[in-house]
């Protein structure tokens, strides 16, 4: 896996920033109020099926898709152009994890 890190700026567009990989895999859910949701796999390595599955099941089952009450810092205002981010290991790389409303992505770090 590469090590080197790079600059993100924050004020850059996230689909211009992170287009989807030619191979890009969907998995089609609903959230527990029947909202469609996705996870997309972009990393162009097409990760295990299953894998990505269970983690679009366990997205809806801790209902992280949709709006929120409270912004990703804590505070009283709603950016509703905000996005999530953590990171996830599928076997023994780390990719980003990034949700927004009703997508999940699974991108390369």
């Amino acid at each position: 896996m590469d090590s080197s890190f790079s600059f993100v700026d924050p004020l850059s567009d996230f689909d211009t920033s992170n287009p989807l990989h030619p191979e890009a895999r969907q998995y089609p859910g609903k959230t527990g109020n029947g909202k469609e949701c996705v996870l997309i796999d972009n990393t162009g390595k097409v990760l295990p099926a299953d894998e990505c599955q269970a983690i679009l099941d366990s997205l809806v089952a801790s209902q992280l898709f949709g709006f929120r009450g409270m912004s990703a810092q804590g505070g009283s205002t709603i950016d509703l152009e905000r996005r999530e981010s953590t990171h996830i290991q599928i076997g023994d790389d780390l990719y980003r994890l990034i949700i927004f409303r009703y997508e999940a992505r699974i991108e390369n770090f």
